[in-house]
């Protein structure tokens, strides 16, 4: 059992929502530096792509062990290890002489970033029991998420065309040491204490290298193809892990996953759906900023503030999320947030326009979209963790980390791909314009069935009794 700091929780929750908005900044801040890296270093496209994805599948490959590793070491312990692996492999990335090092670099950020996460969502849980202080808490994240992806394509802009693209990693630097200082001052030094057990070390390794081996199928499909054989041995070969994975924890005396966790119906479908809602929301800011800069015109920076809006609407809906849970319900609100995701994801789809304008295409959708984020992601995140005792809260970490990662990484990847077999080879501007813009909607409207899906699923999730009923009576830390 775990001992709460004797501190306030108000400081304890601003740095691990600060934590987030850190990471999800990383991605999105490297992604609009890599054609000046490219530039830099001579790497081609092919390279740039390994830049963001050795992130990516590191980050994926290790959210679950993290977890586990977190609950029996301490959280408080793995989430400072984990920022300072960021930072040393931050500066390693500010550092790197070619293309080859500085994948390496972003390989070794995924796995600090991969603690740090599953730490950081694990002290959350046991500082917030579940009930209105928990959505509260969750609100929280789900608006610091929402600005680090615009924060971060705007600081992007910003520092390389100042800077340079170095500037970007040693911002990580100093970002993860002044988080890393303050929760030293902030988090009691017994947060999160270790849980005991034993570790399933071949769970650990047939998990881990399945994940990661997965998520190389997955970034890699694009560009090297789908049936190609290094995506399709990939694929194979974590499928197999997994299920290796899967026999291994039925036997194993302390399992990194118990079954009995797995068995519980409401945890799976919530956790489904956690990566159902990143499928569809994670693309969709790509697949914004691409079609503002490539078929409006606009630049980098541009494409960047064009997100600010919804970004605006989720820091201004997400502290709120808690209160409509308690007015309508978790299933009701959950159910609210896909129906809404649904229909932003369609209407922005049907507004795109070869010649037409931020206001009159992107900017009313994107609106209703950021009322959706919070409510999916909040709500998601309650229901994955609700039925959660004190000693698997870096295990539910772990879990609906992970799903919400492999369902950014599988949205990316078949979005992308959807809206680049709609594009083609074609010549003339406008008849470019014209391709690419609907190709932009033919993946728009995937993301829009693929919330639908997630709508229908919502409508079957039941929590337990226990788990359902909130603790109205927790004092509000606010």
């Amino acid at each position: 059992m775990t001992t709460p700091p004797p501190g306030p929780r108000r400081g304890a929750l601003a740095l691990l929502a600060s934590t987030q908005l850190l990471l999800i900044m990383d991605t999105a801040i490297v992604n609009v530096a890599l054609p000046s890296v490219g530039e830099d270093l001579g790497s081609g496209a092919d390279g740039l792509s390994w830049v963001a994805n050795a992130y990516l599948i590191t980050f994926g490959g290790l959210l679950l062990l993290g977890g586990r590793v977190a609950d029996l070491l301490g959280h408080r312990r793995v989430f400072l290890g984990g920022l300072g692996l960021l930072a040393v492999a931050s500066a390693a990335g500010g550092l790197a002489p070619g293309a080859d090092a500085l994948v390496a670099a972003r390989a070794a950020q995924g796995v600090g970033a991969a603690l740090a996460a599953a730490a950081a969502f694990a002290l959350l849980l046991l500082l917030f029991p579940d009930g209105p202080a928990r959505h509260k808490a969750l609100g929280a994240f789900a608006a610091m998420g929402g600005l680090g992806g615009v924060l971060g394509t705007v600081l992007g802009g910003v520092l390389t065309d100042l800077l340079g693209w170095r500037a970007t990693f040693w911002l990580n630097v100093l970002l993860a040491a002044v988080l890393a200082v303050l929760a030293v001052r902030v988090l009691a030094p017994r947060t999160g204490a270790a849980s005991g057990g034993g570790f399933d070390l071949t769970g650990a390794l047939t998990a881990t290298a399945g994940l990661g081996l997965v998520a190389y199928a997955l970034v890699g499909g694009a560009g090297a193809g789908w049936l190609s054989a290094r995506t399709l041995g990939a694929g194979g070969a974590g499928l197999a892990l997994l299920l290796a994975f899967a026999a291994v924890e039925t036997r194993a005396a302390a399992p990194l996953v118990p079954p009995s966790v797995l068995a519980r119906p409401a945890l799976r479908l919530a956790n489904v759906l956690a990566a159902l809602a990143q499928t569809t929301l994670f693309p969709m800011f790509f697949l914004v900023s691409l079609y503002l800069q490539s078929v409006l015109g606009y630049a980098p920076l541009g494409g960047g503030l064009g997100l600010l809006p919804l970004s605006l609407v989720v820091v201004a809906v997400a502290p709120q999320t808690g209160r409509i849970i308690f007015r309508i319900g978790l299933h009701r609100a959950m159910t609210l947030g896909f129906v809404l995701l649904c229909a932003g994801t369609l209407w922005l789809a049907l507004a795109l326009t070869p010649d037409g304008t931020f206001a009159s295409t992107v900017l009313a959708p994107s609106l209703l979209l950021g009322a959706a984020l919070p409510l999916v992601m909040v709500t998601t995140n309650v229901a994955a963790t609700a039925e959660a005792a004190p000693e698997e809260t870096g295990l539910a970490s772990g879990l609906v980390n992970t799903g919400q990662q492999f369902g950014s990484v599988l949205g990316l990847a078949v979005l992308v791909a959807v809206a680049t077999s709609r594009t083609g080879d074609t010549a003339g501007a406008g008849a470019r314009a014209a391709a690419e813009t609907a190709g932009f909607r033919a993946a728009l409207l995937t993301g829009a069935a693929l919330a639908a899906l997630a709508a229908l699923l919502s409508v079957r999730l039941h929590l337990p009794e226990r788990a359902a009923a909130p603790e109205d009576r927790v004092p509000d830390p606010y």
